[in-house]
C-alpha cells in the first residue's frame, strides 16, 4: 500500500511539471478562486456578526399616555414579560425619560426646565428574543388602552437585513461561477495530461493494471494543484492579515464585531479543504470520463 501510494504520488509529481503551462494556468485559476473565497468567508462573517448585533439591538418602544395609572403600567408590564417573543422589558418613567433628554442634549435642557410641565412621555422598551417577533409585540401593544403610539422601526431593520441578504447572496453567486470556471480549467489539465499518456495507459490496461491503479496519479495530481494553489492563497493571507484586521476593524468600528475572528485558523481551513477537494474532484471526473470509454 504504501508502494502504491509513493508510485502514485511520483507519478503525479511528474504529470505536474509534464503539463507545466496548463498546471501553472489551473494553479493561478485556483489561487484567483480562493482568494475570492477568503474574502468572501470574511465579509460574510462580518455580515453575519453585523446582522445578529442589529437583531440583538431592535427593540419595541412604545409610548404611554400620562392618564395611565400605575395600575394599569403594572399590568402591562406582566402581559409583555409573559409574551415568548420578549426578552425584556424595561420601564422609563417621565422623569427618567427627562433626565436622558438633558444628558443627551445639555444644550437644549434649559429650554426644557422652562416649560410649565415634563412634556417627554413614560415608556417601555421591550427587548426581543428575535428580530421577527417585532409585528406580534407591536400589534399587541397598539391594542392596550393604555399606550399612545409604538415607534415603528420595522422597515428600517428589515431593509438592513434584506441589503445584507443580497451582498451574502451576490458573492455566493460569484464564488459559485468562479469555483466552475476552476473546475473546467482542472478538468482539462488532467485531461491533456490522460491523453498525453494514453499509450502509457493501454499499455498499462493490457498488463492488467485496473481502473484504481492508473487513477489514482491523477487524483494525487489535482490535488497538487489544490494544494500549492491553497498554500499560495494561505501565504497572500499571511502577508496581509495585519492590514487586513485593520481596515476591517475600520469598517466595523461602529459595531462589537472582532476583526481578529474573521481572519484566522478557520478561513485558511476553510481555504486549503476548498483547494484540495476541488482538485480531488476536477481530476476523477476527467479520469473517470477517460476510462469508461
Amino acid at each position: 500500500m504504501i508502494a502504491f501510494v509513493a508510485f502514485s504520488l511520483r507519478r503525479a509529481w511528474q504529470g505536474f511539471w509534464r503539463n507545466g503551462l496548463m498546471s501553472l494556468a489551473a494553479t493561478a485559476s485556483m489561487v484567483l478562486m480562493l482568494v475570492m473565497l477568503s474574502g468572501l468567508v470574511i465579509l460574510l462573517s462580518g455580515l453575519d456578526a453585523t446582522l445578529k448585533y442589529v437583531e440583538s439591538e431592535v427593540e419595541v418602544v412604545a409610548y404611554l399616555k400620562d392618564s395611565a395609572t400605575p395600575q394599569d403600567v403594572s399590568l402591562l408590564q406582566a402581559d409583555l414579560k409573559a409574551m415568548p417573543q420578549v426578552a425584556s422589558v424595561t420601564y422609563v418613567s417621565k422623569e427618567q425619560a427627562l433626565a436622558d433628554f438633558q444628558t443627551r442634549q445639555p444644550d437644549v435642557a434649559n429650554l426644557v426646565n422652562a416649560l410649565p410641565n415634563n412634556p417627554l412621555p413614560a415608556s417601555f422598551q421591550i427587548g426581543l428574543r428575535d428580530a421577527g417577533g417585532y409585528i406580534d409585540v407591536a400589534t399587541f401593544l397598539r391594542s392596550q388602552s393604555p399606550v399612545d403610539t409604538v415607534q415603528d422601526i420595522k422597515k428600517t431593520v428589515s431593509q438592513m437585513i434584506s441589503v445584507i441578504s443580497v451582498l451574502r447572496t451576490g458573492g455566493i453567486a460569484v464564488l459559485a461561477i468562479v469555483g466552475l470556471t476552476v473546475l473546467f480549467i482542472i478538468v482539462n489539465t488532467i485531461r491533456l495530461a490522460v491523453v498525453a499518456r494514453a499509450e502509457e495507459i493501454e499499455i498499462m490496461r493490457l498488463v492488467g493494471a485496473s481502473d484504481a491503479f492508473i487513477r489514482w496519479p491523477f487524483i494525487f495530481e489535482g490535488a497538487l494543484v489544490g494544494l500549492l494553489g491553497a498554500a499560495i492563497t494561505i501565504g497572500l493571507l499571511i502577508l496581509v492579515q495585519a492590514r487586513l484586521a485593520g481596515l476591517l476593524s475600520d469598517f466595523f468600528e461602529v459595531l462589537p464585531v472582532q476583526a481578529s475572528a474573521m481572519v484566522g485558523q478557520n478561513v485558511a481551513l476553510i481555504v486549503l479543504g476548498t483547494g484540495v477537494g476541488i482538485g480531488v474532484l476536477g481530476s476523477y471526473l476527467s479520469v473517470r470520463s477517460y476510462l469508461r470509454r
